[in-house]
């Protein structure tokens, strides 16, 4: 008996280790936004708040200015989108030295986003709302296993509406530094031609 027990949880064990395993490939928890450089960025409209000042942002607007950093975020006012925007606002006048402009982009409502866009975002830069996820869908930058929610995905938009770098991470960490990094790779090399 003692026997046939130990069997039995050995092969339970190695059915759940063997489904967990699928379910981490089919669904990894960092998976990356299938948008890559040079896919053309799908345009849209947004209602979008910056200072807790409620209007219509749009990318293609945006885009005639010169490069949009595009970064999707899971929700406002959770630990990581916190520091997230924090570390942009604090970006801002580097990405404007660099001639770009920062968005960010969740499913939260209008009226959370008016808030998130003064306290945390430091009325630096825009936030918009996504409620229908259309946006977040059409980029690509679903959550895994629950596509309403934006996964932690970063766009860099170049003024011909193509991307030209794209990076997902859960941790907020290095978004800034490699959009960054990404938009002076791109100066530089539309300086030098």
């Amino acid at each position: 008996m003692k026997r046939k027990i130990s069997s039995w949880t050995a092969g339970c064990a190695l059915a759940i280790a063997a489904a967990i395993g699928c379910a981490a490939a089919v669904y990894p928890l960092t998976a990356g936004a299938t948008l890559k450089p040079g896919d053309p960025a799908p345009d849209f409209t947004a209602q979008a708040s910056l200072g807790g000042n409620v209007y219509d942002y749009s990318l293609a607007d945006a885009l005639k200015k010169g490069p949009v950093v595009l970064y999707f975020y899971p929700a406002a006012f959770t630990k990581g989108c916190t520091i997230e925007a924090h570390e942009f606002a604090e970006a801002v006048d580097q990405y404007k030295a660099e001639g770009a402009t920062v968005i960010g982009v969740s499913h939260d409502n209008i009226d959370t986003l008016k808030k998130f866009s003064v306290s945390e975002c430091r009325s630096k830069f825009p936030v918009a709302a996504d409620e229908n996820s259309k946006i977040i869908k059409s980029y690509d930058a679903s959550m895994p296993m629950k596509s309403t929610m934006a996964n932690r995905v970063s766009y860099v938009i170049a003024p011909d509406g193509k991307i030209i770098y794209e990076y997902t991470s859960l941790s907020p960490d290095q978004h800034v530094a490699n959009t960054l990094q990404a938009l002076r790779d791109w100066n530089a090399k539309h300086k030098a031609q």
